[in-house]
C-alpha cells in the first residue's frame, strides 16, 4: 500500500485528516504522525513514506524547512508532499511551489470531497513514475480485504496459503490470542442524507475506529459494507482471567462509541465472539460474534457471545463456509455457472425450510460481503445494482421472510454472475500478467506453483491452468527462463561465482542451478562465463 505520513503540531487537525476519508479504499496507509518537521524526518528515514502531507507553520521545524531537508537528502521525485495552510499563512505556498510539492490545501476550506480529489491526483502522478521507472503498480488494499475475508469465513485451502499470504502483506499473526467483533454504525439522520454523503459519513467513521483501536491493542479492520465492519482484536500477553479480557474489550467498544457519538453523531450496534488461540480459529470468533448480534438492541447494543449461549442463539447461524470450495472456485474464475448454481442450492435449501429466517438472512449478508469484499471496485459494483432502490444494496435488511430473501438473492445472483462473464476473459489474462510480474519481482526467492498462488489467494491447479492458456511457456519453465537471463547478468555483470550466483537465486544448489542453466542455454555456467 502507498504509505503516508501526516505532519501537524495540532493533534485534531491530525485525527482530522485521518477520519476525514476511506484512505483503505484508496490503496493508502497512514504510517505515522508527527508534530513538527525534525520528528517527521526521523520517521521519514525509518518509513520512507510515499505521501507527505505536512503544515507549513510548526515549532522547531516548519513544513518549508522539512521540504528542503527531504529535497536535498531524496530528490525531487520522493516522497510527494501535500501542504496545509491557513490565508494568513498563504504567502509561503509559493516558496513550497518552488519545492515542486504536488498540491496545497486551506485548513479552512478544506473537505473530504477535497481531501480526496487531491489524493487521487497524487496517486495518479505516483502511478505514472512507477510506470515509467518500470516499477509494478498495485492494489494491495485488495488483497488485503480478500485475505481478511478469506480468514473470516474459513476459505483458505491450507495454512500453508494462509501462512504465506500473511507473510506477502506483512500481516502480523504472532499472538497469543484474539477475539472478533462484528458490527454496524448506526444513524437515523443519515438515511435521510444523499448517498455520497452517507458514504462519507460512514467511511469516516470506520477510519476513526480503525484509529482508536490501534492506541488500545493491535487490531484489523475489515469494512464488509457502508455500514457494517468487522474487528480482530488480538492479544500479545493473554490474561490470566478471559473475564478481564471481555472486560477490556467492553471498554474499548464503549470508548469508541462515545467518540464517535461526539465527533459524528452515530452509534455502534456490535457484539463480541468467543476467545481463540490461533489464527485458523478466528473464523469461528466471527461466526459467533455474527451470532451473538442478533442479541443486540438498542437498549444493549453491546453483547458478548458468552451470554447469548442460554438463548441458543448459536443455532441461528448460517455456515457459508459448507459451501466454500464452490463459492471460492466461482469469484476465483469468474464463473457464472458456478455462482448461479452455488446461489440456486442455498435459495432451494431455505425454500425448504421456510421458518429459517434468521439463517437465511445470515447467508445473504454473507454473500454480499463476499462479493463487496472480493470483487475489485465491489462497493460501486454491487450498489450499481441496486441503483433504483431507494435503501440500495441494503434493501436485504428489509426483507421480512425467506421467500423475500430467496428472491433478493436470486436477482443478485443474475446481476452478479453478468458482472463474472463481462470480465472473466480479461480477468484471466490480468492473473497471469500479475503473476509474470510478481515472479521478475522476485526472483532472488525460491518460488514454487503453491506459493505463488498463494499469494494471489488462487488454487495451484488453476495457475498451472491459466499459465500453459495465456503464456507462450509453462509455469516453471517460465520461472527457469527468467532465473537464468538473470543468472547470466550475475556472472557477467556483476563477476559473482556459480554456487553464489545460484544461492542468490534460491536455487536449492549449485548442482541443481547448473543442471537448469545447461538445460536451457546449451552449455553450463563455466562454460559461458569462459565463452564470454
Amino acid at each position: 500500500m502507498i504509505q503516508l505520513l501526516i505532519v501537524d503540531d495540532e493533534p485534531l487537525v491530525q485525527v482530522g485528516i485521518k477520519s476525514m476519508i476511506n484512505w483503505q479504499e484508496l490503496g493508502i496507509e497512514i504510517c505515522g504522525t508527527a508534530v513538527n518537521g525534525q520528528n517527521a524526518l526521523k520517521i521519514i528515514e525509518e518509513v520512507s513514506p510515499d505521501i507527505i502531507i505536512t503544515d507549513v507553520k510548526m515549532p522547531v521545524m516548519d513544513g518549508l524547512e522539512l521540504i528542503r531537508e527531504c529535497r536535498e537528502h531524496y530528490g525531487t521525485e520522493h516522497p510527494e508532499f501535500i501542504i496545509l495552510t491557513s490565508y494568513e499563512d498563504f504567502h509561503m505556498v509559493k516558496e513550497a511551489l518552488t519545492y515542486q510539492v504536488s498540491d496545497y490545501l486551506v485548513k479552512l476550506e478544506l473537505t473530504p470531497a477535497l481531501l480526496k480529489n487531491c489524493m487521487e491526483k497524487v496517486l495518479s502522478k505516483i502511478s505514472k513514475n512507477k510506470q515509467v521507472a518500470g516499477e509494478p503498480v498495485g492494489n494491495m488494499h485488495l488483497f488485503n480485504d480478500k485475505f481478511f475475508i478469506s480468514l473470516l469465513h474459513n476459505l483458505f485451502e491450507s495454512e500453508e496459503q494462509f501462512l504465506l499470504q500473511s507473510r506477502d502483506l506483512n500481516l502480523n499473526f504472532n499472538y497469543e490470542a484474539y477475539i472478533c467483533c462484528y458490527g454496524e454504525i448506526v444513524s437515523a439522520a443519515a438515511d435521510n442524507l444523499p448517498a455520497d454523503k452517507q458514504l462519507s459519513l460512514f467511511t469516516s467513521s470506520l477510519q476513526m475506529i480503525r484509529e482508536l483501536t490501534a492506541k488500545y491493542m493491535p487490531t484489523y479492520a475489515l469494512s464488509l459494507d457502508v455500514r457494517h465492519f468487522a474487528l480482530i482484536f488480538c492479544h500479545d500477553k493473554l490474561s490470566a482471567n478471559e473475564s478481564e479480557v471481555f472486560e477490556n474489550i467492553l471498554h474499548i467498544l464503549r470508548s469508541m462509541n462515545s467518540t464517535l457519538q461526539n465527533y459524528y453523531n452515530v452509534n455502534l450496534k456490535c457484539a463480541v465472539g468467543s476467545l481463540v488461540n490461533t489464527p485458523q480459529a478466528i473464523c469461528d470468533s466471527y461466526q459467533y460474534s455474527r451470532q451473538a448480534y442478533l442479541s443486540a438492541t438498542a437498549e444493549d447494543p453491546i453483547v458478548f457471545f458468552e451470554n447469548t449461549l442460554q438463548k441458543n442463539v448459536h443455532r441461528n447461524s448460517f455456515n457459508i463456509s459448507l459451501f466454500k470450495n464452490d463459492l471460492t472456485r466461482a469469484f476465483e474464475e469468474y464463473d457464472p455457472a458456478i455462482l448461479k448454481q452455488s446461489i440456486s442450492t442455498i435459495c432451494e435449501l431455505f425454500l425448504t425450510y421456510p421458518n429459517r429466517y434468521i439463517q437465511a438472512m445470515d447467508a445473504a449478508c454473507n454473500i454480499l460481503y463476499l462479493s463487496i469484499s472480493l470483487l475489485q471496485d465491489g462497493e460501486s459494483i454491487v450498489s450499481g445494482f441496486f441503483k433504483n432502490t431507494p435503501e440500495g444494496y441494503r434493501s436485504i435488511y428489509k426483507m421480512s421472510n425467506v421467500e423475500q430473501i430467496v428472491n433478493w438473492l436470486g436477482s443478485f445472483a443474475e446481476q452478479l454472475a453478468d458482472v463474472f462473464e463481462q470480465r472473466r476473459q480479461d480477468h484471466k489474462n490480468h492473473i497471469v500478467i500479475n503473476v509474470r510480474k510478481y515472479i521478475n519481482e522476485h526472483l532472488h526467492k525460491h518460488l514454487s506453483l503453491n506459493e505463488v498462488a498463494a499469494v494471489f489467494g488462487i488454487s495451484p491447479s488453476y495457475l498451472s491452468q491459466l499459465f500453459s492458456k495465456y503464456n507462450d511457456i509453462g509455469f516453471s519453465e517460465y520461472i527457469n527462463t527468467c532465473k537464468i537471463n538473470e543468472a547470466k547478468r550475475l556472472l557477467k555483470e556483476e563477476n559473482l561465482k556459480v554456487y553464489e550466483v545460484a544461492d542468490t537465486l534460491g536455487f536449492e544448489s549449485a548442482f541443481y542451478f547448473s543442471k537448469v542453466f545447461k538445460k536451457l542455454e546449451g552449455i553450463s555456467p563455466s562454460e559461458y562465463l569462459n565463452a564470454n
